[in-house]
């Protein structure tokens, strides 16, 4: 998992602290960037940059924009895509967002990676094809995410998998 701060192009100079945490084994997944991003508050409310291409988060450009919500004590996931990669700005609430590397020929194929962002510790992070992933929101108000795949969603020929929470290829339950 590659972190980013925010850097000179960003809104602000200010650095933001990171919020990561994984779960056992310990080895970052391969392909998951994250941004830990800077928040500017003031009396009109809050400005937050969610994404900017020379944060080279993602070679191709945003095409397509989904705004999510998931209620509290709600999941969404247990998802895979095979062709999609997914970037994702988490913008108000708490997630917990659950990843998983089942890629037959990534170095990390069987690693599990857990972070923790919310409306305090925002973050856009990436997620590339073949890693299942589920977003829970473990506080008291919507969590609203932005989802920005680099593919557009074809009903015709859909590239979502689900598994069910509990399942017998990810090695983690979600509480």
């Amino acid at each position: 998992m590659t972190r980013k701060e925010p850097s000179d192009d960003a809104m602000s100079s200010e650095r933001s602290a990171p919020n990561a945490t994984q779960s056992a084994p310990s080895q970052a997944i391969q392909g998951i960037d994250i941004r830990y991003l800077t928040t500017h508050s003031d009396k009109r409310g809050e400005l937050c940059e969610a994404w900017r291409a020379s944060w080279n988060l993602h070679p191709e450009p945003v095409n397509m924009v989904v705004f999510v919500t998931v209620r509290p004590g709600q999941t969404r996931g247990w998802v895979v895509h095979h062709q999609q990669d997914d970037r994702v700005f988490i913008g108000a609430g708490s997630a917990k967002i659950v990843l998983y590397d089942d890629r037959e020929h990534s170095a990390t194929r069987g690693c599990l990676n857990i972070l923790e962002l919310s409306a305090e510790k925002r973050g856009t992070f990436t997620i590339p094809a073949g890693v299942y992933h589920a977003i829970q929101n473990v506080g008291h108000r919507d969590l609203i995410f932005i989802d920005m795949p680099n593919r557009p969603y074809d009903p015709h020929n859909p590239d979502t998998f689900r598994l069910p929470l509990e399942n017998n290829v990810i090695p983690f339950r979600l509480s």
